[in-house]
Order: C-alpha cells, then structure tokens, then sequence
C-alpha cells in the first residue's frame, strides 16, 4: 500500500479574485475576507485527489486535521490518518511546517500540498529533498517549478508516480517574491532551494522566466500596433506584465504593473481592479482582453492575474482575447503550448484552441492554448 501525505493550505489564493495580490500576513487576509474572498484551496485540492483516485490502487491518506486536508477527503468520502495537531482557530506557517516535518518522519511515498508559493516554502523548511513532493496551484503568484499544470494534471501526477512506472523525479526551483513589493509594482524573486518532484511532460509547470531589457523595443513596437488597432467604444481589460505595460504607457495612462487595469476610448477606468469591480465596469458593454503569458510557464490565466476569472473571460468571449508576447518570450516555452488554469475546468476547455499572437509591430505567430 502506497502512503501519500496531504497537506492544504486552506487561505492560498484567496487574495487573488479580490486584487491584493497573495494573502500573506494577518492584514492580508482579514482584508481579503473583507472584500468578499473565499477559499479556493480546498476545491482545488478536490479536483486533485479526485484525478489521483481515478483508477488507482491501495492508497493510504496521511493528513492534517481540519482545514488543512482531513474535511476534504472525507468530504470525498475517504477515511485518511489525521495527525494528532492542535489548529486553534486559524491555520499558520507554523502548523503547515509541523505536518510537513511529521509526514518526513512517518516516510510517505509522495508529499502532495496546495498551496502557493509560500507553502512550498514552508514544505521545502522542512523536508529539503529527503521526500517526493508535489504542489496543486492553489494561490496567486506560482513563480516555483514544484507545481502541477493546474489541479488535475497535479492528480494525475501523483497516481502516475504512486503506482505505475516509470518513476521519473527532478530537482525543481522554489521561488518567492515579497508580496508588499509586489503590491507597489516591484517584482523580487529570490531562490530559497529545491524540491524533488515527481515529472512527466505536460504535467509540472516551468519556473517563471522575466523579460530582459533588450526585449523593451520589441514591446513598445507591439504596443504600438496593439494601440493603432484599438476601436472606439470597445473597454480593454489589460492585464499585468511588462509587454502590457508599455500598451499604457504609450496610452499615457497610470498603469498597475502588476494588476489588472481597465481602458476605453484611451481614457483609464479603473486601475489595480479585482474581479467584482471590472464586472461592475464592464456591465453589457463590449470588451476585449489584452493579456501576456508568464514566460517559462506559458499561462495566460491563473498566475498572478486571477481578477481576470471564468466568469470575466466567458463574458467578454474567447474571440476578443488579444494576446501579445515577444517573439523571446514564446522561445521561453521551449514548444510547448499556452496554457490557462481559470479555476473553472468547463472554461479552460472552451479556450482551448489556436490563437494569433502578436509578437511585433505587425508580426504574428499561431499558437496552441492546450485542453487541460
């Protein structure tokens, strides 16, 4: 009987509908739940368990208590080992380490956690590389190599290394940027260590790789032909990174970095918006999306711009996504496709297909938004 080791951070992602960005700290997250964020990591973290049963063998489910692992598998109908553990009224660092170092000790097969990027930070304090683990994208930011593609191919993973062979495994970077930097437009990466994980192509996500600075000309010559092409009365929903950001600045607009901002007929609707505000904004109106993917990871939704959402996405339509990306950009993908975790399985399927990048001032490439 193969042992798996489940850990769920139950408060990762929960800022990113809402605009903020992570839930890092107290302050974070009471304000977060003031704006009307809810959980996403347990849902996530379903999907995942769900795709990892599907056809498996005998499977033993070591888990925390409560939250944080143990009212989603019974909520699955499952009966998991609960580590004996005092949670208190709200989950922290400390408890996400403790279960981490426990599980180390008792030698489970596979670590499977959700969470972001902080908790595979937490995970990696813990247990270095002496246990296989593996991440569900379950928070907003995601810069690490150590997660699934989105749930269910994290599921699918995990069944795959559990119980059929070949067993491949990889060292995989863990990332993590200062989220108050993040919040005044500076990204901060910094290297904390390796994770080993388990790896099947298509299955784990690239480590996120930045724009250099010799890219700027580029990025201001598809700006140029992006706003050239902008029609009037048409709102653009503009989303965060550095190749839309040289779109505002050529709008001479204020302009958030690392936010989702809203523009029509070259006037600024509203900046840094969360999910409730651009539908508000948006209304009946007609609108496009304007959108980079992260490069080395080739998402173009549900990494860092998560106000963005199915029901945003299913509003505008897949006909009006403009997405641009330096030629630089689409190398960093190494071939492989686009990708989009929305956090609704049905959208990601509908988006699925080939679309025209816009990779210079009137130069486009065709590329493939994978299915899942």
């Amino acid at each position: 009987m193969k042992t798996l080791g489940l850990i769920i951070n139950p408060i990762a992602g929960m800022g990113g509908k809402v605009g903020l960005k992570g839930t890092d700290g107290e302050e974070t997250l009471e304000r977060a739940r003031s704006l009307g964020a809810t959980p996403e990591s347990p849902r996530r973290a379903a999907e995942a368990i769900l795709a990892l049963e599907r056809k498996s063998g005998d499977l033993r489910i070591v888990t925390a208590p409560g939250s944080m692992g143990e009212q989603v598998v019974r909520g699955l109908g499952g009966e998991p080992d609960v580590l004996a553990m005092e949670l208190g009224n709200r989950t922290a660092v400390h408890h996400t380490m403790h279960a981490a170092a426990r599980m180390r000790e008792q030698g489970v097969d596979l670590l499977l956690f959700a969470g972001g990027d902080g908790t595979a930070r937490d995970i990696l304090a813990q247990v270095h590389q002496q246990v296989v683990c593996l991440g569900v994208p379950t928070g907003v930011k995601m810069h690490s190599a150590v997660f699934g593609v989105n749930p269910a191919r994290a599921g699918e993973l995990a069944r795959h290394y559990l119980f059929e062979e070949p067993r491949r495994t990889r060292a995989a970077e863990v990332m993590d940027i200062d989220e108050a930097a993040l919040r005044e437009g500076h990204v901060h990466a910094r290297l904390f260590g390796y994770l080993t994980v388990p790896y099947r192509r298509g299955h784990v996500q690239g480590l996120k790789a930045g724009s250099t600075e010799e890219e700027t000309s580029v990025q201001r010559a598809i700006a140029a032909g992006i706003v050239e092409r902008m029609d009037e009365g048409m709102a653009y929903i503009i989303g965060p990174g550095t190749t839309t950001a040289e779109i505002m600045k050529l709008l001479k607009l204020d302009f958030s970095l690392v936010g989702v901002d809203l523009v029509r007929n070259g006037a600024l609707m509203g900046r840094d918006l969360s999910e409730a505000e651009l539908l508000a904004l948006l209304g009946e109106d007609p609108a496009s999306i304007i959108v980079t993917p992260v490069g080395g990871q080739g998402y173009l939704f549900g990494r860092g711009n998560q106000p963005i959402s199915a029901s945003v996405i299913r509003q505008v339509g897949r006909n009006r996504i403009i997405i641009v990306a330096t030629p630089n950009k689409l190398i960093s993908l190494r071939g492989e496709p686009l990708r989009v975790d929305s956090g609704d399985t049905d959208t990601d399927r509908w988006l699925a297909g080939y679309y025209k990048v816009a990779s210079g001032y009137r130069d486009r490439s065709v590329y493939r938004i994978a299915e899942g």
